[in-house]
């Protein structure tokens, strides 16, 4: 296996699959003949054979036939007795001659074959994850967009349907479900135009100062302003600098972070984001008391669209992998484990440099 990926160079230009083969046969050729005294010649056959069935694995078919018939002349040339002529007087060797060169072409024809069905397999096994994908995608968008959707409708209709029926609590109600609808439906499709920017690599970090103690609280402020009564501890650092980063991308990933922290635990757990920035990087954190994920699965949170099975709540799958390719984008690591708190605990490093001077509790 170590041999057959040396060699997996097919996808380069033509011309230097051309000098790759012919250069492996005359390689191993020239070594050969250099040990022709100690070496019978049936066995340089075998080397030989060797080399343009590697060659066959890893070129196309034009320079794999090229390099078999310089194998066989070269076999005849300068190792089948007499040596240095074409001739071939034995008629075993002639025999063994002829069957090499037969079995080096259907060897190089077989092993070419082959490797297209194995390319033609592969990419239906990719249109069959593309097409799964698309529908991943559709189930989604139709919950996630057509709830928030509905949800400030039937608001919207009640208000102007009773708008002279209603009590003043009952409309601040309403409007308060329009509101949070909003958020939700701007979220899924922020979440959606975020990861188009992440796979057409157009995405690029846009570095400002930030003051990190006015996002942080802030970014508190949002998360609740959703909705929910579950409390977030802050354990942030004393005398965090102003820092150097794109300050809508963090916010992002601290938003996304917290936001499945809120989704996916129960309602008495604990969330705690701590933040501290040492050496010219930035480390903050989002852990939780909830369930966490399981050992199994830990690495694949970040893919698209993947949920946990069984697991409650709503979601198209984006928020994480947005975290993995924000992060990513800024020079960053994200790591995924086991927190003390009993749930999950997702560590952000950002390479972040700092102000002199500029403390924002001076």
């Amino acid at each position: 296996m170590l041999m057959i990926s040396l060699f997996q160079l097919y996808r380069i230009n033509r011309t230097y699959q051309y000098l790759y083969s012919i250069g492996a046969v005359l390689l191993v050729a020239g070594i050969c003949f250099a040990f022709s005294s100690v070496i019978n010649y049936h066995i340089v056959a075998f080397l030989l054979l060797v080399t343009v069935s590697l060659a066959a694995v890893s070129f196309d078919i034009k320079p794999v036939l090229v390099a078999a018939l310089l194998s066989a002349l070269l076999w005849d040339i300068f190792f089948i007795p007499p040596r240095f002529t074409y001739a071939v007087t034995n008629p075993e060797d002639l025999v063994l001659l002829l069957m090499y060169f037969i079995i080096v072409l259907i060897n190089a024809v077989l092993t070419y074959r082959i490797r297209q069905v194995e390319l033609l397999a592969r990419q239906r096994a990719e249109k069959g994850r593309e097409v799964h994908l698309y529908n991943t995608i559709l189930n989604s968008l139709s919950h996630e967009l057509r709830t928030p959707i509905a949800t400030i409708i039937g608001a919207a209709d009640n208000l102007l349907d009773n708008k002279d029926t209603l009590s003043p609590e009952n409309k601040s109600i309403l409007l308060q479900e329009i509101s949070h609808a909003a958020e939700r439906l701007n979220l899924q499709v922020e979440n959606l135009l975020n990861m188009s920017r992440i796979q057409s690599g157009q995405l690029k970090p846009k570095p400002d100062w930030i003051d990190l103690y006015e996002l942080f609280y802030g970014l508190v402020k949002k998360v609740q302003e959703t909705g929910t009564n579950k409390r977030i501890e802050l354990r942030l650092a004393k005398d965090l600098p102003f820092i150097q980063l794109d300050k809508g991308m963090l916010e992002q990933i601290l938003f996304n972070l917290l936001s499945n922290a809120v989704i996916y635990t129960p309602e008495q757990a604990k969330i705690v984001l701590s933040c501290s920035h040492q050496n010219s990087w930035l480390e903050c954190s989002v852990e939780d008391s909830g369930p966490g994920f399981p050992m199994e699965e830990q690495q694949k949170v970040f893919d698209r669209f993947y949920r946990i099975t069984g697991t409650k709540g709503t979601g198209t799958g984006l928020g994480l992998s947005i975290v993995k390719g924000f992060t990513e984008a800024m020079g960053g690591e994200v790591v995924l484990s086991d927190s003390s708190l009993g749930g999950a605990l997702f560590i952000i490093k950002l390479p972040a440099a700092a102000a002199v001077n500029m403390s924002s509790n001076e």
